[in-house]
């Protein structure tokens, strides 16, 4: 018998390494449920909902193709060699298939169980999944990892002209095995069950996740560039859930994309281009993740900037995680994120701009608030936009850079349509005034709603003095 082991693969279409186990004969499928290593890495409740109740949907997949899928329990990952050479021997498995997964942690759990299954005379196979191209295999003319961006997509672009990576078959019924599935877990200990309307947002299971690349696909996609920085528009896909938990994988987003523009990547409808260069941020983050392992140990991209100094400010740390700010487009876009587990992509920048630079507090505390309540939740694309936004990254906006809260409302939300729904006491308020109560006179106070907690002209200064004040690469390259 061989052995898939899933983890955030949880598809029965288009998933690589199911794929291949099932055409070396008859197959189970096994999912680790790990509390306390989820604990530690801040998944979000709402995402370990999401994985289970998505792993529900699979296992009923899986199982009308004869294929059992079994539950075991590790605390951390440290035990998962211990509980999968068990499970191995129980049933008398010969190989074990994963889809790679990426992250000082994910690699060294995936090496202590090679080692130990191959102890056993078990074979452990993995397989490239997630990303377009193995990492490592998408280098500058020096051999090193890209670092801007638009020069990592460029080579992407003539690898993926040459050679398109295939859709992988599903596979076909098998005989029955005589081995029961296991009853998959509703509740987790440490997790707490999202509200019934945070999971009405997110139905689980394959058939949601194609209905809706399909829907934005057919009907989205090509105002996607117009459309997708206006937080009031459904613009965006709404599938980044999806492909965080691999409910649905890169591949079939980038056919959908390029069946829409008749193959091309370049040319043709804006939208879609525009779109795959999205999926393409979402690889180029993970390639960043594996050539510089520095950014999964909480460390900055830019050495550099590991000096800065960061103020100390609970109070307006707490403030901004209570959208209590003061400022409506802040307060309105962390409640999106305290409701619903997601975040407009446009706004996620405004807010963690305004943390980092208006509040002058260290990304890594907004990375981690992020994580803990996000349901797309997902290390190397959440790490890669607050170092990008904090002006600690690769290929990140220019320190003096700085976002307005109020322009960027403003422009993106200029008849207040997002802050008024998110923010039901500024409704009384115009068009003109509900981007910034406060200087709208007379109507400072309305519903309670708090004054601003920093000014923003004078907090824009005080981040550009703390990042001049830092040495430069070339110093500290000289004092190494």
């Amino acid at each position: 018998m061989h052995l898939i082991w899933l983890r955030t693969d949880l598809r029965l279409h288009d998933n690589t390494a199911l794929a291949a186990a099932s055409q070396r004969g008859p197959v189970a499928a096994v999912y680790l449920i790990t509390p306390e290593q989820w604990l530690a890495h801040d998944d979000a409740p709402c995402k370990v909902d999401f994985w289970l109740r998505n792993l529900q949907h699979l296992s009923q997949a899986l199982g009308n193709l004869n294929i059992p899928l079994l539950i075991r329990h590790a605390a951390t990952w440290d035990q998962a060699p211990t509980v999968l050479s068990q499970l191995c021997r129980e049933l008398s498995v010969e190989s074990v298939h994963v889809n790679e997964e990426y992250g000082i942690h994910e690699s060294r759990r995936d090496r202590a169980v090679a080692q130990a299954l191959e102890a056993d005379g078990v074979t452990f196979h993995s397989y490239l999944d997630q990303l377009f191209f193995q990492p490592g295999s998408v280098l500058t003319k020096t051999g090193t990892y890209f670092q801007v961006f638009s020069q990592f997509r460029k080579v992407c672009y003539s690898r993926l002209h040459s050679a398109l990576p295939r859709v992988v078959p599903t596979p076909k019924a098998q005989a029955e095995l005589g081995v029961k599935s296991d009853p998959v877990p509703t509740t987790v200990v440490g997790f707490q069950t999202p509200s019934e309307t945070l999971r009405a947002l997110w139905p689980a299971g394959e058939d949601e996740a194609r209905r809706r690349l399909d829907a934005f696909a057919d009907q989205q996609i090509s105002y996607y560039k117009d459309e997708r920085d206006f937080p009031a528009k459904p613009g965006t896909s709404q599938l980044s859930a999806y492909l965080a938990a691999g409910v649905v994988s890169p591949r079939q987003c980038l056919h959908a994309a390029l069946q829409t523009n008749r193959g091309e990547f370049e040319s043709g409808d804006i939208g879609a281009i525009t779109w795959i260069n999205e999926l393409l941020w979402r690889e180029f983050y993970k390639h960043i993740l594996v050539g510089y392992p520095r950014v999964s140990r909480h460390r900055a991209f830019r050495p550099e900037t590991e000096a800065l100094a960061w103020r100390k400010a609970p109070e307006d740390l707490a403030a901004w995680q209570q959208a209590r700010t003061g400022l409506p487009i802040i307060d309105a876009a962390m409640r999106q994120l305290l409701e619903t587990g997601w975040m407009h992509n446009r706004l996620r920048m405004v807010v963690a701009m305004f943390l980092t630079k208006n509040l002058l507090i260290d990304w890594r505390e907004g990375e981690r608030f992020f994580m803990r309540h996000l349901i797309d939740g997902d290390l190397a694309a959440n790490n890669g936009g607050w170092q990008w936004s904090s002006s600690t990254g690769t290929d990140s906006a220019p320190y003096f850079r700085i976002f307005s809260p109020l322009s960027q409302s403003e422009k993106f939300d200029g008849d207040g349509v997002f802050i008024k729904r998110w923010l039901p006491e500024l409704a009384a308020l115009n068009k003109k005034q509900v981007h910034n109560p406060e200087a709208a006179g007379g109507l400072f106070g309305v519903a309670d709603y708090p004054r601003a907690i920093v000014d923003l002209k004078q907090s824009r200064e005080r981040a550009l003095a703390a990042f001049r004040r830092l040495p430069s690469r070339q110093e500290m390259a000289e004092h190494e």
